[in-house]
């Protein structure tokens, strides 16, 4: 067994595709390997500016001989049965076939042998194949050749057992050599392996393993801070970023007038790495923006870099000038003027201007601020400033310094603190690792911000479908979960959300939209769901709609969430099928007792019997074509088990309806332990089907009281177990 090496050298990729290069092509080619039924052993990529490579251990010399039996068609099958045959098995004509008798008549069987192929002939086969079909988000032709790729291919080693793999592709021969540096060491080399590859490149500088070049910038950024007495702004993406741009590392320190401090420094930090790629220093005593920065350059400079630095500090000075600038032109604007123009920015074709999206928003966050103990002034002002930055100029240039530029320019102005914050904060959280808003201000912004998303684009039907969700609508349903839970809030969501649907609906239906809506107003879903809500008003119907979705949005969401902190998605099921109103933080704390409780041995048996009482339910009512909920009569209760089991649930029921009132779901389920002996007495010494059909029937309906009594505290019959 042998090692297969490959290399394409390329003008440089782009930072954020070498990875997915690298792994896209060693994908492919192990997969046409299996295919090709050749073995090998570990495999690993390398990757960096110019190169993808991949090499594959202990690669077997040859492919297996195939020697196989095919079953075909029936004997006097159809023409075309039996070419299509012939076809797959790779046969000119029939007579190549054998006859077999079967139980069910007689049947062509092809005997197909296939010899195996050396190893180097499937991996150029293979290999030609991966670089025709590679599936770049983006590539390119040039010159006059037909193959694509992500950027102008220039060689391709690839070598098996030492030897040159022969082909061609796109007028480019595969060979034996590389190419070091593109300045320090351009000239050609001779590979004999991989250790061989991996050593002369070094020497050629250049640093083929990603994490290695990320490595050495890290210790030169470590020893030039520590040297000038700064720390590091540490930025990952900036890293990996960094290391993909460079094939040998150095890092040089240059700095910036101290003037520019003046800007706020995520603004200075913004710019220099956007525009030069350059890691930001702090003072580590008072951890502010130093007037320092970090360059990675790509080669070693015969003056030390003195001229490399000098060109970046030349054009770091124009870039924090034009963020000056921005700065000082953005001040002159109060953010109420800012505002107004947010009427001639489009949100959505259908849902209007982010003028009218911030309208919205105040208006609910200032119903909101008492149920989340914030000011109603104070909630309604933020929302009408919160994306008023985004017109400035600052963000016209930084994109990602949204909501942020916006605190700064409330500070400035002199708005309250909570109002300068909930412009940074509602946006938050971003993600699963972000911070969440803990600022009454804050959260009801943040919350109705993304309720108006929700409602939004769940009234014109642009909701996630399979993995695809382009306007980040789990994001935002998650970010809502997480601001409930994790500050506590008690919130009706069924009420918020129909409350901010209700706006969206008045303004589609106002916009004469309602024939194009999504969905349909049924007044037989409707009237099922929320009988006492459904009305003639066809705008409140349609806010009805998007908020039943909406809701069971938030379920599969509120799972999500709850299954990875070790809850389980049975229960929340279970819970939520009760707890219609959606008290998100109420079905959280159900959650957790219902989990505890089913652990206990009272919690499984009773589970068993409540799923029984219900099985029997369903198959004597489906039966009937009738329902047993109905008083239970006293007096045809003949037997001391379905007394005491009547006696026990009446009490059940009395302590849980207390217990949950006070809402102490532990004392609740305490109670309900106390029903698991006379559940398991009455199955155990009563038939509920009995011959006598007044006491079946009472019987039955003494099941239905045990269901009645527990969908209290959650439906038993979602449960698994």
């Amino acid at each position: 067994m042998s090692e297969f090496l490959l290399e394409l050298l390329s003008e440089e990729v782009p930072a954020g595709l070498q990875d997915f290069g690298a792994r896209e092509l060693e994908k492919l080619i192990l997969k046409g390997l299996k295919e090709a039924g050749l073995k090998h052993g570990e495999s690993h990529i390398t990757y960096g500016p110019r190169r993808l490579a991949l090499v594959i251990q202990d690669v077997e010399a040859k492919s297996p001989d195939i020697s196989e039996e095919r079953k075909g068609p029936r004997v006097g099958a159809p023409e075309k049965a039996l070419a299509g045959f012939l076809r797959g098995a790779g046969l000119d004509n029939i007579d190549q076939c054998e006859i077999q008798s079967k139980k069910k008549g007689e049947f062509y069987v092809a005997k197909i042998e296939k010899a195996g192929r050396p190893a180097a002939e499937i991996l150029a086969d293979v290999t030609q194949k991966m670089i025709e079909n590679f599936p770049w988000p983006k590539s390119m032709r040039w010159g006059t050749g037909k193959l694509r790729w992500v950027r102008p291919l220039h060689s391709i080693l690839a070598l098996f057992d030492g030897k040159v793999v022969p082909f061609e592709i796109g007028g480019i021969k595969s060979g034996n050599k590389t190419y070091g540096h593109r300045f320090m060491a351009p000239d050609a080399i001779t590979i004999k392996d991989f250790g061989d590859y991996d050593d002369k490149l070094v020497s050629a500088f250049v640093e083929i393993d990603t994490d290695d070049r990320q490595r050495y910038i890290m210790q030169q950024i470590d020893k030039l801070a520590k040297k000038a007495g700064l720390e590091l702004v540490e930025d990952a993406a900036l890293l990996a970023e960094t290391a993909g741009l460079v094939e040998w590392p150095v890092v040089l320190m240059g700095d910036f007038d101290k003037s520019f401090l003046e800007v706020p420094q995520e603004v200075l930090m913004t710019s220099m790495k956007k525009h030069q790629k350059c890691f930001s220093l702090k003072n580590p005593k008072t951890g502010k923006l130093a007037n320092k920065f970090l360059l990675v350059s790509n080669m070693v400079a015969d003056d030390g870099g003195k001229a490399i630095t000098h060109g970046n500090e030349r054009v770091i000075r124009a870039r924090l000038s034009d963020a000056v600038f921005f700065w000082e032109q953005d001040l002159k604007t109060p953010l109420d003027e800012m505002a107004k123009k947010l009427d001639n920015i489009i949100f959505h074709e259908k849902l209007g201007s982010q003028g009218k999206r911030v309208k919205r928003i105040a208006a609910l966050a200032r119903e909101l601020a008492p149920r989340v103990g914030a000011d109603p002034d104070d909630c309604e002002r933020a929302a009408k400033l919160c994306k008023a930055d985004l017109v400035s100029e600052m963000v016209g240039e930084f994109a990602n310094l949204q909501g942020l530029m916006g605190c700064y320019y409330a500070e400035q102005q002199g708005e309250s603190d909570a109002v300068a914050a909930a412009c940074e904060e509602h946006y938050r959280p971003q993600g699963p690792s972000d911070a969440i808003p803990t600022a009454s201000v804050s959260i009801a912004v943040a919350l109705e911000d993304k309720l108006d998303i929700l409602t939004g684009f769940f009234g014109v039907g642009d909701t996630p479908t399979g993995s695809k969700d382009p306007f980040a609508l789990r994001r935002a349903a998650l970010g809502v979960i997480r601001i409930i839970i994790e500050n506590s809030i008690r919130l009706d969501l069924f009420s918020e959300i129909f409350e901010s649907a209700m706006l969206i609906s008045r303004k589609l239906y106002k916009d004469g939209l309602s024939d194009s809506l999504p969905l349909k107003v049924s007044d037989n879903l409707l009237e099922t769901l929320y009988e006492e809500s459904f009305s003639e008003d066809d705008e409140a119907n349609y806010a009805l709609l998007i908020t039943h979705n909406l809701i069971t949005f938030f379920a599969q969401r509120l799972i999500v969430y709850l299954r990875d902190k070790g809850a389980r998605h049975d229960l929340i099921n279970a819970v939520f099928a009760y707890n219609g109103h959606a008290d998100i933080l109420m079905i959280v704390r159900r959650v957790e007792a219902l989990g505890s409780f089913l652990e206990t041995d009272d919690g499984a048996n009773l589970l068993a019997g409540i799923k029984r009482a219900a099985n029997i339910l369903r198959i004597e009512e489906k039966k009937d074509k009738r329902s047993f909920d109905q008083p239970v009569d006293v007096k045809l209760l003949t037997k001391k088990a379905e007394t005491r089991l009547f006696a026990a649930i009446e009490k059940m029921d009395k302590a849980t309806g207390k217990a949950l009132k006070k809402e102490d779901f532990a004392a609740a389920m305490k109670a309900l332990a106390a029903l698991r002996a006379p559940v398991d007495a009455f199955f155990d010494k009563v038939t509920v089907n009995d011959e006598d059909k007044n006491l079946r029937t009472n019987r039955l309906a003494l099941l239905a009281q045990i269901r009645r009594a527990t969908t209290k505290i959650a439906d038993f019959s979602t449960i698994e177990g």
